[in-house]
């Protein structure tokens, strides 16, 4: 039994939803359908990544747990670069 909540699981699984045509469009950096903005989306992923790292870890699965630090080191790079721009 996992001893995290998998809740954040239901979050991800939002998907894309079909606009209707004559429907107004958003741009890609609204948020959508409470999903937060991109900075928010990012911050998620970041946190929800390091938890499948530990995961991987603890299992002895190096080969995953090295492709989600990385992912990991993505959102993470992400999250310090969006910031910088935000102070300039």
């Amino acid at each position: 039994m996992l001893d995290w909540d998998a809740g954040f699981l239901n979050k991800a699984r939002g998907g894309r939803k079909r606009t209707t045509s004559g429907g107004s469009r958003r741009s890609s950096t609204d948020d959508r359908d409470g999903e937060g903005g991109p900075d928010e989306a990012v911050a998620f992923i970041a946190e929800t990544v390091a938890e499948l790292v530990k995961l991987a870890k603890n299992h002895r699965l190096e080969v995953l747990s090295h492709l989600l630090g990385m992912a990991q080191l993505e959102a993470e790079e992400r999250m310090r670069t969006r910031s910088k721009h935000k102070l300039s």
